[in-house]
């Protein structure tokens, strides 16, 4: 791993569960570790209930668009998070790969999405736990 590790997540569109997972590990990391998202088909867009729950925990992704998934992408990460893009990730050796299950927030409203949000949120405090030794 590098010395700041990189981190990358992955879904379909790049406009809920990816965007969401990168905030947050961004907010909860505070410089110690280097985030990205992507997706295998990027939407235009990010989905507007995200936008709205991500607000509600102080994070604005109102700006965020939704970015195609590189291969350059997965070969400077050392841990790569998949969430429901099947096999459009490319596989590196040495790379840690997780897929977290999680629903689609495409078409759920406020409330569904900010169960999905905390979720994610409980799924990052893990994970930078791991990382750099110290949750949020």
């Amino acid at each position: 791993m590098t010395t700041v590790p990189e981190v990358l997540f992955v879904c379909v569109h790049n406009q809920g569960r990816s965007q969401m997972a990168a905030e947050l590990l961004d907010k909860h990391a505070r410089g110690r570790v280097h985030v990205r998202s992507a997706g295998s088909a990027p939407a235009d867009t990010v989905n507007p209930a995200v936008v709205e729950v991500m607000a509600e925990v102080g994070v604005d992704i109102s700006r965020a668009l939704p970015r195609k998934l590189l291969t350059e992408d997965v070969a400077a990460s050392d841990v790569v998070i998949t969430m429901g893009c099947g096999d459009a990730c490319p596989i590196f050796p040495g790379k840690r790969y997780e897929d977290w299950a999680l629903p689609d927030p495409s078409g759920q409203g406020a409330h569904a999405v900010r169960e999905i949000r905390d979720e994610i949120d409980r799924r990052v405090r893990v994970l930078l736990a791991g990382l750099v030794g110290t949750a949020a």
